[in-house]
């Protein structure tokens, strides 16, 4: 799974945040399909999504979303839409 971010200090932060807590993650480019405002995003287990979830709620992590993909497309999973 993949969480964009519309800033690069959110996606800093989120990445802290997730080592601290033992999540296994990837920084990587933004794939173009995804509109963020971040060039970052950061990839993690599927299977941590829950986990991922309470962070980026109880820690007010702004994202642009968290997606999974879907063939050859990203599906918006948690997040706003545009």
């Amino acid at each position: 799974m993949l969480i964009a971010f519309d800033s690069t200090q959110q996606a800093l932060r989120t990445e802290m945040l997730l080592e601290y807590a033992d999540v296994e993650i990837d920084i990587r480019p933004t794939p173009k399909e995804i509109t963020a405002g971040c060039a970052l995003s950061i990839d993690f287990p599927a299977e941590r999504f829950e986990q991922v979830k309470a962070i980026i709620e109880q820690e007010s992590v702004e994202i642009r979303g968290i997606f999974r993909k879907m063939d050859e497309r990203y599906e918006l999973v948690m997040g706003s839409p545009n």
